[in-house]
């Protein structure tokens, strides 16, 4: 018989209280100091306080901290390889002292843990960025949260008051302890965990399948529901997709579950991390793919890991782990064989059809046919359900371009145009008029203006969401704001960026408000083109001149695109 695996560390270090005490612990939250959570907070806390990040018993203090960067290890010699921390604002953390209780509550306010400082510390962001990701390069997706952040981090012991509240797939969740005694009373012994964010397919099922049949065992599936990346299919797709999959494995020989956890990208240290938490779970195999939780490309078109890299630091370390790893290359359908087949077992010159994340979005928009090889029937079903026919489908068209380029004017003749000639629902958010609602009360600097943009990005977001089209004319300067503006709603639909390219001279000509001229006379702080940069977009989906035609004219253009995309008749 089996001997199940330890957890990591020695012990499941679950961090509720007890009911009575985190019933009185409840009732004097009232009068402490809180911090509230964000999405990443909200997953990693529920994950310390389950025991999944065992042997850690709150976020980490600065020895920890450093020695997790330098070393992959806590301060004790004990194998961790990703910081976990909770950040917070300076303004946050100015009120804050050592050694007093913290509530920790979520966007509701509900009081879910009461954290005891032992540290409040500045990170070196870049130092941070360098050691976990590589890199610098804000391509990729951890680097680009890391570097806009809180600037101070707070640690110390936690103490969980409940559980934070789940509605949906609540069948599906399990945590460490509970899915260890789901294994024990079924008698499993030889359990081969694996790691996914999309939708799983043929090729999926294959790997997963030769997994099993390596190590004799039955598989936990085990998706991550918490934040993934931006431009991922939504978590309730993917988790219908993985029930549907089910059917096609024997009875019995499939656990599925699902995993809350904040993913970084951080290509090998994460998937050394992977198998932590899986071990902390029960499993006692783990499969790594090539570029395991890899991000993609850097700026210069170079992937940010080697494609082998996280599989030798977890094979490295599976000894200690006591978790051994199933390593897989990609797996390709060979027409020739009518199979799928490993890259590593392909005879030279063998002909191989695969299907991209790219091509599978193409076909997804377009409502063509995918090929039978590549995903199941069931599986192709509810992604046409979720990613519906280009007519029905939403759109956001957001233009961008410096004050006075015609923004506006344009949108307007858009907008006209397409509800004169289709039966279209269309929303107009106009940067003017955002800011007197939506976004009442932000001012000008570089954060104000940056959730602007997230707001308007939001909602456009939902409009796209329930199959309307968007149309966002706000100056929008910064290229990171846009580019987090386009993952919002393409997790949803179309993208269309519109730069309006109209020169500096014509826009300050136009300029009816004078605000140009409070600008160069510095009476108008922070004003785009003059005293704030503009970044101009390398690559929008089109571009106009707003002083080249008129608006009608320009707004006909736009028309041909959405035409083009069969997004209207």
């Amino acid at each position: 018989m089996t001997t199940p695996v330890e957890p990591h560390g020695g012990v499941l270090k679950e961090l509720y209280l007890p009911e009575a005490e985190a019933l009185e612990a409840r009732r004097a939250s009232g009068t402490l100091p809180g911090v509230l959570l964000d999405h990443r907070h909200l997953c990693d806390l529920e994950l310390l306080l389950d025991g999944a990040f065992s042997p850690l018993e709150g976020f980490m203090g600065e020895a920890d901290y450093d020695a997790v960067l330098d070393g992959l290890r806590l301060e004790d010699g004990t194998l961790w390889p990703m910081p976990i921390v909770l950040d917070v604002s300076e303004d946050a953390a100015a009120s804050l002292s050592v050694g007093q209780d913290v509530v920790l509550r979520d966007v509701q306010g509900t009081a879910l843990a009461v954290l005891t400082l032992s540290d409040i510390f500045r990170p070196d962001k870049v130092r941070e960025a360098f050691q976990v990701y590589g890199t610098l390069d804000r391509h990729h997706p951890g680097v680009a949260d890391l570097l806009r952040r809180g600037e101070v981090y707070l640690g110390g012991r936690l103490r969980g008051l409940q559980r934070p509240a789940h509605h949906d797939f609540t069948d599906l969740r399990a945590s460490p302890r509970e899915m260890r005694a789901w294994f024990a009373g079924r008698g499993w012994e030889r359990i081969v965990a694996f790691q996914t964010r999309n939708p799983l397919h043929r090729a999926h099922g294959e790997l997963v399948r030769r997994a099993m049949e390596a190590v004799g065992g039955r598989l936990l599936l085990h998706p991550v529901v918490g934040r993934t990346r931006d431009g991922d299919i939504d978590m309730y797709t993917r988790v219908r997709c993985y029930r549907a999959l089910l059917a096609h494995y024997p009875p019995e020989a499939v656990k599925l579950s699902v995993l809350p956890l904040a993913m970084r990208m951080a290509g090998p240290r994460e998937a050394l991390w992977h198998a932590i938490i899986r071990k902390n779970f029960g499993a006692n195999f783990f499969i790594v793919g090539r570029d395991h939780s890899g991000p993609g490309k850097d700026a210069s078109g170079r992937p940010f890991y080697q494609p082998l890299a996280a599989q030798a630091l977890v094979q490295a370390h599976a000894e200690e782990l006591g978790i051994a790893v199933v390593p897989f290359a990609p797996m390709v359908y060979s027409p020739g064989r009518q199979a799928y087949v490993s890259t590593d077992e392909l005879h030279a010159g063998e002909a191989v059809s695969d299907v991209s994340g790219t091509e599978l979005r193409r076909h997804l928009r377009e409502g063509s046919t995918l090929p039978e090889w590549f995903t199941y029937p069931e599986v192709e079903a509810i992604l046409r359900q979720r990613f519906p026919r280009p007519e029905n489908r939403g759109c956001a068209i957001f233009f961008t371009g410096l004050s006075g380029a015609g923004k506006s004017t344009i949108a307007q003749a858009l907008m006209a145009v397409i509800l004169e000639n289709t039966a279209r629902q269309v929303s107009m958010l106009d940067g003017d008029e955002v800011r007197k609602t939506l976004s009442a009360g932000l001012g000008f600097s570089r954060a104000d203006r940056s959730a602007n943009i997230l707001r308007i990005a939001y909602v456009a977001s939902e409009v796209v969401r329930h199959g309307g089209i968007a149309i966002c004319a706000p100056i929008a300067p910064y290229a990171e704001d846009r580019a987090a503006a386009r993952a919002l709603v393409e997790a949803h639909g179309d993208f269309i960026e519109v730069h309006v390219s109209t020169a500096l001279d014509v826009c300050e000509a136009r300029d009816s408000k004078g605000l140009y001229a409070q600008a160069r006379a510095g009476v108008l702080k922070h004003f785009t083109g003059i005293s704030d940069p503009y970044e101009v977009p390398e690559a929008p989906d089109l571009r106009l001149d707003g002083a080249e035609q008129r608006p009608a004219s320009l707004a006909a253009r736009i028309v041909d695109v959405l035409r083009e995309r069969q997004l209207i008749a």
